[in-house]
């Protein structure tokens, strides 16, 4: 399925630009979008960005609020609690599918990635990281369903807000969650690779609960 700024080619780059902002964290829920900001921080007309905004808020990461204008959408509470459970329901089948087709270069590759986490200290490296870590394990799945229905869910993973790997604890614990499943890849234990992961998704949302109370 083409992504929204395919039907925009003048605004194309500013989509693409403006959804770089939002994954690298750049761009924030919440954040107000002004026309004339974006077109100077991007070398580009008005035109483009407005068209980009549109394709944004058909997407559903943009909407319009009375005196403010265009913003970045806000997830609510429970919008954060459907989403967790959503990636709970794929990332279990995606473990339990990796641990039966992945290669050992892939878990190997996985391996590296894990360990990348665990040594750095600037949380956007550990974040982009941690993607990249959970995009390798859908590849492995060799299940193009499964992997384009987890795609689906980026634009909803962008609204979550900055990294929760912003702590040394918490880097901690995701490495040693991501160790537990790459074990039952290895040993090729389907049921414990989707119990792993599920249990990784649960410590995930409860600390991102927390961190929506405080």
């Amino acid at each position: 399925m083409p992504k929204s700024s395919d039907a925009i080619p003048h605004g194309g780059l500013a989509y693409d630009r403006l959804i770089a902002a939002l994954r690298s964290g750049d761009l924030q829920p919440g954040d107000r979008l002004r026309e004339v900001e974006l077109s100077q921080d991007f070398a580009l007309s008005r035109t483009p960005i407005r068209e980009a905004l549109r394709a944004l808020e058909a997407d559903g990461i943009v909407e319009h609020k009375p005196r403010l204008g265009a913003v970045v959408r806000r997830l609510g509470y429970g919008e954060v609690v459907e989403l967790y459970e959503t990636r709970v329901v794929l990332e279990r089948t995606a473990a339990q599918l990796a641990a039966q087709h992945a290669t050992a270069a892939e878990i190997d590759e996985m391996t590296d990635l894990n360990a990348d986490i665990a040594a750095t200290s600037d949380p956007s490296v550990a974040a982009g990281l941690n993607q990249n870590f959970h995009r390798c394990l859908y590849l492995a799945t060799r299940n193009r369903f499964l992997g384009h229905a987890a795609r689906s869910l980026n634009n909803a993973l962008m609204l979550l807000g900055p990294t929760t790997l912003a702590d040394e604890a918490r880097i901690q614990t995701v490495t040693a969650q991501h160790d537990l499943i790459l074990k039952a890849l290895r040993a090729r234990d389907s049921a414990a690779a989707g119990a792993a992961a599920e249990e990784h998704l649960q410590t995930s949302l409860r600390h991102r609960l927390k961190v929506l109370r405080e």
